[in-house]
């Protein structure tokens, strides 16, 4: 592929920053927050932009590992695996997205929680974020509570969608925008 090539598909469909699939850890999620810290510095992305990017990554790459019902075909056991991807929309948006298989019951876990947040303004996800941290209730343990709110209150939008893909899993998809270009 020539150069103008590359920038005429960037220009159309956007840019990819970072693209993971497979298994997760700690380290792993650490290295890949340092690449997009040196991708925030090369882009010159202002400190809360980046700040907010930096954040839902990490949230979800986490519920990623807390969540994620991929079964190992050798050992029988289950896997923290996924897909997360950073990336640039042709807009000027930059967005956050993972997807994985999460189980049924972890589905009627996230789903409500989720619901709730498409229905909240800023003012109202930052005031219910107050409270569920003064509470102590859905703390960043494995509960898919507090998390969710914490990526609505640095994100412009979000969208999610749950496949059921047997009785006991659906595959998860979540994609947190962050639009810079204010109006």
């Amino acid at each position: 592929m020539q150069i103008s090539e590359l920038q005429n598909l960037v220009e159309k469909q956007g840019i990819v920053f970072l693209s993971y699939g497979g298994f997760l850890s700690q380290g792993l999620i650490a290295g890949m927050t340092e690449a997009l810290e040196k991708e925030a510095e090369y882009n010159n992305l202002n400190m809360g932009v980046s700040s907010n990017i930096f954040t839902i990554f990490i949230e979800l790459a986490q519920n990623m590992m807390n969540y994620s019902k991929t079964k190992s075909t050798t050992l029988g056991e289950f896997k923290a695996e996924g897909l997360i991807l950073v990336g640039k929309d042709k807009s000027g948006h930059y967005y956050v997205e993972s997807q994985n298989v999460v189980d049924s019951s972890d589905r009627a876990k996230l789903e409500p929680k989720l619901q709730e947040i498409l229905t909240m303004n800023r003012e109202e996800i930052k005031t219910r974020y107050k409270e569920l941290r003064r509470s102590g209730k859905d703390t960043h343990g494995k509960g898919g509570g507090i998390g969710f709110y914490e990526i609505a209150k640095r994100c412009d939008t979000i969208e999610f969608e749950f496949t059921p893909l047997n009785e006991s899993k659906c595959h998860f998809h979540f994609k947190a925008t962050i639009n810079t270009i204010k109006e």
